[in-house]
């Protein structure tokens, strides 16, 4: 696990001293080392130049320095990431008589690219985003893994292309603006998040999930090399005649993931809350002979401690557990530090950057998580409540616009004043407009909220913001209910907001957070059953459930589903109440004072404050402002 940085120039120099200073703001990411090189004399009048930090987490030894170079092809890398099936690739190299210098995931990446080129990318099973300097062809390849677990973000402007592991280390370049762009604000006013490509600054873009690009000659080309949907129709009175072979399957490749994430030079420890999907996580392990060491956040104050559960897990599978105790107290103390941790501005992560903060001090350098279990396996209350939805929305457009309106304003006026009813009025009003109604399920302001809240609602910027939205939906159209709302959650929820929380907060320690439960491989096996096998009335995602079978305790498969909560609405009430005030006060002499609304944004919160609205909403309003304010960004 590292972080990455990279720039290539044409008719151009590489800046002086760019490397250094972009690898020192990734020190955090990669403490155990750092390189830099400069690729100069090249044909074309390019430069390059590569840096990285590195978290040794393959290969302790200086053999897994990065940069890396291949003598034989002269091609460069640097890699962040992990390949978990990597023995497996270099073995197959080897046949063909390639041979290595070291024991490192990253060498293998290299000769896997010097030898099968862009195609070496459907042998690998893991995280990763890395970028080769190709010697032959004179051209830089970057690639970021199917499921978008690891980042790579990019500036390109035509004579100079630069790419990190994270958009604070482009912007201390001073080669890329500090200027917001407008599709970025409007994606994250409606979701709290960045939805890729795009971010909150002009001209800085992600490199989605499942693509890689060619920077050649001061041309960029992205091509797609893998999708989660499954494009080809299957029978299904066939599938159902196959169904305890296709389960089978599943479960397997369930049990390959989980195993072969544990690879790795140093401890590997699982985060256990006591739910189904770190559950899961810890039985698989231990019925495959490995007794796991387990790592639990239990709380002083009874109302948010979850240690109950997790011990319960720990006792059935006999683990090597591990609690770390701490207070609503420590909670508190983390939030500020946690904002200036972000790389992007999110209403979610806190709870990742506490763990993980509590983890690494204990000794943690790698955990796995069950992140994902709710999107692939259909853990979520979407699934439930978004087909309901689209009966609503389906039916509202059966009925004359003059006589919906009345009806939601009539709803409006009767129905309790809360964010559940304002999008059940938005679906009624017009939904037609919106993309989905999942998209709808998942918004933070509705778009007459946000609209309000901008002081120029673009109307470019609202079509660039859902054209990502609208791709997906098509991606998706194909599949049926369940499997089209997986797919869904899979490509923004969990990409735009959990996955990018989960990297910069545990990397803001040096911690790798590896997530078995969406190997593309697995995920894409499980896409490819009847949606109806994932929901069961008396079990919470069965699929996964039925993989330990009838191993976990009953008191963990029966529980309510709960996150990692913390008391935001009381905190926000009290102790932090001064802090968003103050900052909310002066968004119109801020860097926002030119994109949002001040009176708009003090009703947020005097909403808020009645009782009107939940915390989320004046949070990712404060948490936008102190960003932007942290990183000099204008409006």
């Amino acid at each position: 696990m590292c972080g990455i940085f990279g720039i290539a120039t044409q008719r151009t120099h590489v800046p002086e001293n760019i490397l250094e200073r972009a690898t020192q703001s990734l020190a955090h990411r990669g403490p155990d080392d750092g390189g830099t090189v400069i690729l100069r004399d090249l044909p074309e009048s390019v430069e390059i130049g590569l840096g990285n930090r590195r978290l040794a987490i393959l290969d302790l030894s200086p053999l897994g320095h990065q940069p890396m170079h291949d003598p034989v092809t002269g091609n460069w890398i640097v890699h962040n990431g992990e390949i978990y099936n990597f023995r497996e690739v270099r073995q197959e190299l080897e046949r063909h008589g390639v041979h290595f210098s070291s024991q490192s995931d990253t060498e293998v990446v290299l000769k896997a690219y010097g030898y099968w080129g862009e195609n070496c990318l459907d042998r690998f099973r893991g995280m990763f985003a890395f970028a080769i300097w190709d010697a032959k062809h004179h051209r830089l390849f970057a690639a970021r893994d199917p499921m978008g677990i690891k980042p790579f973000y990019y500036h390109d402007s035509g004579h100079q292309f630069v790419f990190s592991s994270e958009v604070r280390t482009l912007l201390g370049t001073g080669l890329t603006p500090r200027r917001i762009d407008s599709t970025g604000l409007v994606n994250y006013l409606t979701f709290g998040s960045l939805c890729d490509p795009v971010t909150l600054i002009d001209g800085i873009h992600a490199l989605p999930a499942g693509h890689y690009l060619i920077w050649e000659k001061g041309r960029l080309q992205q091509v797609q090399y893998w999708d989660l949907a499954v494009s080809e129709h299957q029978d299904e009175s066939l599938r159902e005649a196959r169904r305890q072979e296709l389960e089978v399957q599943v479960h397997k490749t369930l049990d390959d993931s989980v195993r072969m994430q544990l690879v790795s030079d140093v401890p590997v420890g699982i985060f256990l809350s006591g739910g189904i999907d770190s559950s899961c996580l810890v039985g698989l392990l231990s019925r495959s002979g490995v007794r796991p060491s387990t790592f639990s956040i239990v709380f002083r104050e009874a109302d948010y401690s979850e240690a109950a559960y997790s011990r319960a897990v720990a006792r059935c599978f006999g683990t090597d557990h591990h609690e770390i105790t701490v207070s609503a107290q420590d909670l508190f103390a983390s939030i500020i530090p946690a904002v200036r941790a972000m790389d992007l501005p999110t209403i979610d992560g806190i709870n990742t950057y506490f763990v993980s903060s509590k983890a690494r001090a204990a000794g943690v350098r790698v955990a796995l998580s069950g992140l994902g279990g709710d999107e692939i396996f259909a853990g979520y209350s979407s699934f439930r409540t978004v087909p309901r939805m689209e009966q609503l929305s389906s039916l509202s457009h059966h009925v004359p616009s003059p006589i919906r309106h009345p009806l939601a304003r009539v709803f409006s006026a009767l129905a309790p004043p809360s964010d559940q009813n304002r999008k059940l009025v938005a679906l009624l009003q017009d939904g037609e407009s919106f993309v989905h109604s999942y998209f709808l399920s998942r918004m933070l302001f509705t778009p007459e909220q946000r609209n309000r809240l901008l002081r120029t609602a673009d109307p470019s910027a609202l079509d660039h913001a859902a054209g990502p939205l609208k791709d997906g939906l098509r991606r998706a159209g194909h599949l049926d209910t369940i499997n089209r709302i997986s797919y869904l959650e899979a490509r923004h929820y969990m990409l735009n907001t959990l996955l990018r929380d989960s990297d910069f907060m545990s990397m803001a320690h040096g911690l790798e957070v590896r997530v078995p439960l969406i190997d593309h491989r697995l995920a894409q096996q499980v896409m490819a059953l009847p949606g109806a096998w994932k929901l069961n009335a008396g079990t919470p995602k069965p699929l996964l459930v039925q993989a330990l079978r009838g191993q976990l305790p009953e008191e963990i498969v029966r529980r309510c589903k709960r996150g990692f909560t913390l008391p935001f609405e009381h905190w926000l009430r009290k102790d932090l109440r001064p802090t968003l005030e103050e900052a909310l006060l002066r968004i119109n002499i801020g860097p926002l004072g030119e994109a949002i609304d001040a009176s708009a944004a003090r009703r947020v919160w005097d909403d808020f404050l009645k009782g009107k609205t939940s915390w989320s909403r004046p949070w990712s309003l404060y948490v936008l402002q102190t960003w932007c304010e942290q990183h000099e960004i204008a409006a």
